[in-house]
Formats: C-alpha cells, structure tokens, sequence
C-alpha cells in the first residue's frame, strides 16, 4: 500500500509501475472463471484473448508452450477456468492473466456439442458396423500412432513381440495430449496412410480425464479415421465415456495391450495349429491312398476275371468278321473277273486283226506306211502294200476311180 507520507511526492510512471508488480506478486496460481472471446494467435504461436464475466473482462495470455501442453484450446463463446500469474506489462501499462492451465468449466455444454457431433456422425453412417473393416488375421506389419515416449508404446510393442516375435511395427510419433494433439494425430495417420505399408494402425495413449481425452472426440480426427485405407483400432486407455475416435475406428479396445492382443495373434498356437493340421493331412490323405489302393485291386481283380471271357468273345467276333470279308472278297473277285472276260471279249471284237478275219484288208502307201482311207489319196504307178489277215501283197496302182 501506498504510504502517505510518500503519497506526497509525484511517483514517477516507472515508480508506480513497479509499486503494483510488487503488490500483485502474491497473485501467482489464481484461479478465474470467465467466457473466453476475442482468441488469436501471434506468428510466433502464443495466444492472447479475454476473459469476461457480465460484470468486468480481464486481458489473457497463454504461451505456446503452455497451450502445447493443454488439453484442449479455450474457444469463443465457451465458459472455462483458467489458472495463472497476475501480471502487470509496465510498457503498455496493461494487466494480464498469464494462463498456464484450462480446464472445461461447463462440460454439459461440450457434452451437448459433442452429442451434435456425434448424432451428425451417425446420420453420416459412420457409426455403421457394415462399414467397419475387418482386420488381418496376420498383418505383414502393425504401425503405431502415439506419442514416442512413455509406458503405452512399451507396452504395445512388448505385447506385440510377446505375441509374435519378429512382427514388423512402424511408429508414427504423435501428440495425444495437449491442443497440438488433434492435428499432430491426424498428421501421423495419413503419414502411415501414404507409406502404405502396414496392413493395420493402432492409435493409442495412456487413458485421462474427459478434457485430457478431448482431441479423440474431435471432428478432423474421427474424419482422418474414416478416411484411412488401413483399418483403425483404437486404443485409448479410458474405462468410461467412449470417445468418437473410438466410435469410427474399426475395432476399439479399452488398454494398448488388449490392442496389442488384437492385432497379431500368438505365433507359437499358430505353429501348433499349422501341426496339427500338417498331421491331419497326412492321416487324411493315408487313408484315401489306402481307400484308393483298395479300389484298385478290386478293380484289376475284376478284370483278371472279365479279361478271358473278353477275349474270348472279342476272338469269335473277329473270325465271324473275318469270314465275312473273305466270302465278300471272293465275290467281289468273281464279278470282276466276269467283267473283265466280257470287255475283253468286246475288245478282240473291235481290234484289226478280227475285221481282217472278216475277208477285209488294209491298203497302206508302200513308201510313207499310211492307210488309204480314199482312191485320191493315191495315183496311177504308186507302189501300195495290202495287208490281209494272214500275210501280206505288193502291188502296183494302174488306175484309180
């Protein structure tokens, strides 16, 4: 407080200043409640804004990095309670709550905007078994979204490997606490989305608060999870309210090691079953050998005994067929020899030597050998032979007519 005595004499601005920082240094970890408005961010990422009742407002500050550790950001228009230092910026001449800490002051009504949330979500589909993928009995690898640190990825890891010794797992380092959470998760998601190399994700933290969970019930990380290519399983560490992220994703689970018991299942009984199964095909196929074995003996020993009577039959069938064709080719032989006297016979009929036997004759020109078919192929003193069936004459042409 001011001393009169001291009141007297003009304080300097720098005076005064430093008179009230000093009163307010008590005014170190208050607690205000007020609704939030005016929020902006500088280019360096600190926030400032105002906190209001109906009867006064208050300037605010929150560094960026006490809002990264914030569960959520405080928004327009909603009540929280902030905890911080009183503080007094001598060179504006300003007076401001330097927040560390928000929490909800009315969780009914972000309960009533989630509940918006969520039945829009419903309406969607989202929420709809039918769309839910199934996961991989066996993936060729599990990614993890969380943060890097911590019990929570020990303990996935140590149950995935406990599970299935040399299972592939890729870690996408995100942020599930504080306001960079939201978009930190939804970065390390699409990140896994665009390797494409696993074949199923697991976004897991260690459990919390309502507020402390409130990044898995925002609207940019229920949309990252519905737009995943690779299933989703959820693994939040919460045993009471079901966050959205929970609500879109594939499969949830209430700890990281139930996830991890989800996701891949334990090499060992597989190995068992794959024995058992390898045995059971072999007492399997055993048997149809056997079944096979046995019908093939009935089989050759019905043959043995069908064989001679077969042969048999087949026999007699081939002499009565070979009779028959030798009776056919005997006849056919006999026409052909009667067809052959008859045109042999009507070949003598026509040849020259029987028309000579006849009493006919052939007139040839003695020095070229042709047949004179006319008198005026000839003339008077021409030598001609004449051909008669038995022997031959040469003779002299005295005169043609």
């Amino acid at each position: 407080m001011l001393r009169t005595e001291e009141a007297r004499r003009p304080y300097t601005v720098s005076e005064l200043a430093r008179e009230i920082q000093r009163e307010l240094a008590g005014l170190t970890a208050v607690l205000v409640k007020g609704e939030v408005s005016g929020m902006r961010q500088s280019a360096r990422g600190h926030f400032s804004f105002t906190i209001k009742d109906p009867g006064a407002q208050v300037e605010a500050f929150l560094f960026q990095t006490d809002a990264r550790k914030l569960p959520l950001l405080p928004e327009d228009g909603h009540e929280f309670i902030f905890r911080g230092r009183v503080d007094f910026w001598s060179q504006g001449g300003r007076l401001r709550l330097i927040v560390d800490w928000v929490e909800f002051d009315d969780v009914g009504k972000m309960r009533a905007q989630l509940e918006q949330l969520k039945r829009r979500l419903e309406q969607e589909g989202a929420f709809e078994v039918a769309r839910k993928r199934r996961l991989p009995f066996l993936p060729r690898r599990v990614a993890l979204v969380t943060s890097p640190t911590g019990a929570v990825i020990h303990d996935l890891q140590e149950t995935i490997l406990d599970r299935f010794p040399n299972m592939a797992i890729a870690v996408y380092p995100a942020q599930v606490q504080g306001t960079a959470s939201p978009g930190s998760v939804v970065r390390a998601l699409r990140r896994c989305n665009a390797d494409a190399d696993a074949d199923v994700v697991v976004i897991a933290r260690g459990g919390g608060s309502f507020e402390e969970l409130w990044a898995f019930n925002t609207e940019v990380v229920a949309r990252a999870i519905l737009s995943s290519r690779i299933p989703v399983v959820t693994a939040l560490g919460h045993t009471s309210d079901r966050t959205v992220a929970d609500m879109v994703a594939d499969a949830e689970c209430r700890t990281p090691t139930e996830a991890g018991a989800r996701v891949v299942p334990i090499k060992a009984d597989l190995l068992r079953r794959l024995e058992e199964r390898g045995r059971r095909i072999e007492r399997e196929v055993a048997v149809r050998l056997r079944r096979e074995d046995e019908r093939l003996a009935d089989r050759d020993r019905r043959l043995g005994q069908a064989l001679p009577g077969w042969l048999g039959r087949r026999a007699r069938m081939l002499e009565e067929r070979g009779a028959r064709l030798v009776s056919a080719a005997n006849r056919s032989l006999r026409s052909a020899d009667r067809t052959l006297a008859e045109r042999a016979d009507r070949l003598r009929a026509l040849s020259p030597e029987a028309v000579l036997a006849r009493g006919y004759s052939i007139t040839m020109d003695a020095a070229s050998g042709r047949a004179l078919k006319s008198a005026a192929e000839t003339s008077s003193g021409s030598r001609i032979r004449v051909r008669l069936a038995a022997g031959g004459l040469q003779a002299v042409v005295e005169q043609t007519e």
